[in-house]
């Protein structure tokens, strides 16, 4: 489609042209039933086989052991900060944290409400621009777990390993670069995401849990923000979100058509490669915010020499036909975020554009 915008947004973010084309042709009428996915029950077979379809991709795609529960829960990334130490945080334990940037610091202030928390590193002195080594790590052996936060959009930082942190849990929130590579499951015993930047639509939070950390809750806790609730009911307790559910769906057949995480990730790095070079090369006029080695594949932050030239590139670039491109307001600059379904010629012309505003305003 010659008009769709170069879409950068952070999230609600860019989904694939192929998905939403079969979507718009299956809205109406799904599989022949008369009516659409969204108004169906979701008790009913035709739902739910795309239910448990979409777990299989998930599973097949992220290479999830067996021992592990995969939840569909809605309430977002932001929900989870809180049901996790709801739920795992018990009375006598500490939930360790690695802060590394503003969503790692909202995760720290729910749990707070819940326990005691420690911080297990924090880069807060390098104003989050890096992820902090993993020998910098301290926290208690017998700590409830240690969360870290995978993909930080706001700084534009990565991890690029995780630690093995044995007996005690490791928890990660990957809401924004899920199925961006390849990971190691096993090294968790829960990952989160909210769909909305490489799953799919707003609306579905994924949750994978190892299955000894699925217990009731020492403390009360609200039927709907136990993890044994949706266990047993394979998250059909209530009404899901069917359809973020089925667009999910679809997005993970589209991964799988495209070579996996692996594919994922040679196709994530080029994008990153491009603008990464682009800004490395401008001789100081654009400059990274993240420390390189620090460096995400997702989310690419960057300023110019004062805040009226960034006004003015974000303007331009605005009318040029690209979206998303200022920055976070708690920290302003600038951001590329170049998720999965983001094309490479999305990047290319980006890469065109940073280059001609160069020329013009250097």
């Amino acid at each position: 489609m010659a008009n769709r915008a170069y879409n950068f947004n952070a999230g609600p973010a860019a989904l694939p042209l192929e998905v939403l084309e079969k979507a718009q042709k299956q809205f109406v009428e799904f599989e022949n039933s008369g009516m659409s996915l969204m108004e169906m029950s979701h008790r009913g077979a035709i739902y739910e086989k795309v239910h448990y379809e979409a777990e299989a991709l998930l599973r097949e795609l992220l290479g999830i052991p067996t021992g592990y529960k995969v939840l569909f829960i809605q309430g977002g990334a932001s929900t989870q900060f809180a049901m996790i130490p709801m739920n795992l945080l018990r009375s006598g334990k500490t939930a360790a944290f690695v802060a590394t940037g503003s969503w790692a610091t909202k995760a720290i202030q729910e749990a707070k409400l819940f326990g005691e928390v420690s911080i297990a590193a924090s880069s807060e002195a390098d104003k989050y621009n890096r992820i902090p080594s993993i020998g910098e790590l301290k926290y208690d052996s017998d700590a409830a777990y240690l969360h870290l936060t995978s993909n930080e959009t706001i700084e534009g930082t990565q991890w690029s390993e995780f630690p093995d942190t044995g007996a005690v849990a490791l928890i990660g929130d990957m809401s924004s670069d899920i199925l961006c590579r390849p990971i190691d499951v096993s090294k968790f015993g829960l990952i989160y995401a909210g769909a909305q930047k490489n799953l799919g639509p707003s609306g579905v939070t994924i949750v994978i849990i190892r299955e000894d950390l699925i217990a009731e809750p020492t403390a009360p806790v609200p039927t709907m923000l136990r993890y044994t609730t949706h266990a047993k009911a394979d998250s059909l307790y209530n009404t899901p979100p069917t359809f973020a559910i089925y667009m999910m769906n679809e997005v993970l057949k589209w991964v799988k058509e495209n070579g996996g995480a692996a594919g994922m990730e040679a196709r994530n790095r080029e994008k990153a490669k491009l603008i990464y070079d682009t800004i490395d090369g401008s001789n100081g006029f654009y400059r990274g915010f993240a420390q390189a080695e620090s460096r995400s594949l997702m989310n690419v932050t960057f300023r110019l020499g004062n805040e009226e030239l960034e006004k003015k590139f974000a303007k331009e670039s605005e009318e040029q036909g690209f979206v998303g491109l200022k920055g976070h307001r708690s920290v302003g600059g600038l951001r590329a975020s170049i998720y999965n379904a983001v094309p490479l010629e999305s990047v290319r012309a980006l890469v065109s554009f940073m280059k001609d505003f160069q020329s013009h305003n250097a």
